[in-house]
């Protein structure tokens, strides 16, 4: 019988890397959980249809103010619906400039709060704020 390597867990989050089958620990899993509630469509998932973000229809819409201010939205809401242990406190576009912008490349910086056992019932922020860049 072979042992798995140790790997520094505080216990509050911990996963399995969806690429590599890794242990992921805290934040990382936060992380890789926003990535995957961002990317994946609302009705996708067979048993569990209200999972997902609106972020997958507005890909590729023109970057005029309402469409921002939907995708902020989007972020915001399946944030609040799908991840407890991360609140959002901003969304941000930082660096992207008319350059970019002509290109159809847009970055977002998400700001928020991680508690790390928030799914146990405690809401207890986890030191200073944190930044998700997707």
């Amino acid at each position: 019988m072979t042992r798995a390597p140790s790997v520094p867990i505080s216990g509050a989050s911990i996963g399995i890397n969806r690429y590599d089958g890794r242990l992921l620990a805290d934040f990382s899993h936060v992380r890789q959980s926003l990535g995957v509630i961002f990317t994946t469509r609302i009705g996708r998932r067979v048993f569990r249809r209200t999972f997902g973000s609106a972020v997958p229809p507005l890909l590729g819409q023109p970057l005029t103010p309402p469409t921002l201010l939907r995708f902020y939205m989007a972020i915001a809401i399946a944030c609040y619906l799908w991840e407890p242990r991360f609140k959002v406190v901003s969304v941000n576009y930082p660096g992207t400039s008319p350059d970019t912008l002509a290109q159809g490349q847009f970055g977002v910086s998400i700001v928020g709060n991680y508690m790390p056992y928030a799914l146990q019932g405690d809401f207890t922020v986890a030191g200073a704020p944190v930044t998700v860049i997707i």
